[in-house]
Parts: C-alpha cells; structure tokens; sequence
C-alpha cells in the first residue's frame, strides 16, 4: 500500500495579491482551510510547507527561502522519505476547490504526475528528493514547469483546478457563491 503525504505550500509572498492569500477569506473559510479540509481525507498524513501554522506540522523550504514552490516540494520530499512516506501529493494554499478524487488520479500514472494545467499540484514519489536537492543546487530557472520537464513527469488532465494570485480573482470566485 502506498503511504502518502500530503503537502501545502504556502511560503509565497502573494506579491499580485498584495496580502497574505492563504489566510484569505473565500465563503466564510480561509483558503488555506479549505485546501487542507480537500486534501485531509485523501492523505495519510498533511505538513503545511513555507509557513509555521498552529496545531499542523510545518517545514522551512529547503534549502531556504524564496526558492518558490520547488523549496517546499524539496522540503517535503525529504520530510516524506524520513517519515517513511512513498509519495508525497502537494497543492497550493490558494487552490480554492480540489476534487474529491484528485490523489487517486495523480496517483494513477509511475511515477511523477502533476496537473497539466497547475503543475504545482502533484504526486511525487520521495526516491526523487536527492535529485531535486541537485536541481535546485544547479541555480538557473527553477519554475516547476523546468522541474517536471526534467523528471519526464506525466501532465494529467484536472479539471477545475486553478490558483487564486489577485484579489479580482477572489472576488470573481466569491461571486458564484452569491449568485
């Protein structure tokens, strides 16, 4: 059976956003709230990556700050592997609505598999931690579009996932509630 962490990344500096968005209010819940309820019952286990949270275990990017999304990935990977996890699922702290099935579809391909559309959403299996720590160690462009290109990870197709980087976007969102 394959063991599981989930991963929240939430170290960004929400620059477009102009504000903390993971602790943004979408429907009376906080985006971070609602990534980590989605994302609970699908996990063997959930570590919040970039920021300290109360009551949740939490890891500092690695090898430090301000590497983007890649220094939490490499973060939890290494946490994963110690942890004696396979695998490790991560989403952003500002994707308002993950399916209720979104693990078992990452999880369907070998090997590495992210959301074609927001590959910062993904399955990663921890054996790849070392190899990030040389990616990241290499410098140059350090999107995650490089990193999954790199790896040969497989783009599946997610429906309904997005990020939230401006306020517009979240007024937009918040706006299918009312009407």
């Amino acid at each position: 059976m394959t063991r599981v962490l989930g991963a929240v990344l939430a170290g960004g500096q929400s620059r477009r956003f102009g504000s903390d968005k993971a602790q943004a209010v979408l429907d009376g819940r906080t985006l971070i709230d609602r990534v980590l309820a989605a994302l609970r019952p699908q996990v063997d286990g959930v570590v919040i990556c970039g920021r300290v949270m109360q009551g949740m275990e939490c890891v500092a990017d690695r090898p430090g700050p301000d590497l983007g999304p890649l220094g939490g990935l490499n973060a939890v990977l290494h946490e994963g592997r110690r942890g004696g996890y396979d695998m490790v699922v991560s989403v952003p702290c500002d994707a308002a609505f993950l399916p209720g099935d979104l693990v078992a579809r990452l999880l369907a391909v070998e090997g590495a598999g992210y959301a074609a559309s927001l590959p910062v959403i993904g399955a990663w299996p921890v054996a790849l931690a070392d190899r990030l720590d040389a990616h990241l160690a290499a410098g140059g462009d350090r999107s995650m579009r490089r990193w999954v290109a790199a790896i040969g990870a497989v783009a599946i197709a997610v429906e309904g996932v997005g990020n939230i980087n401006t306020v517009a976007d979240l007024e937009l969102l918040a706006g299918t509630f009312r009407g």
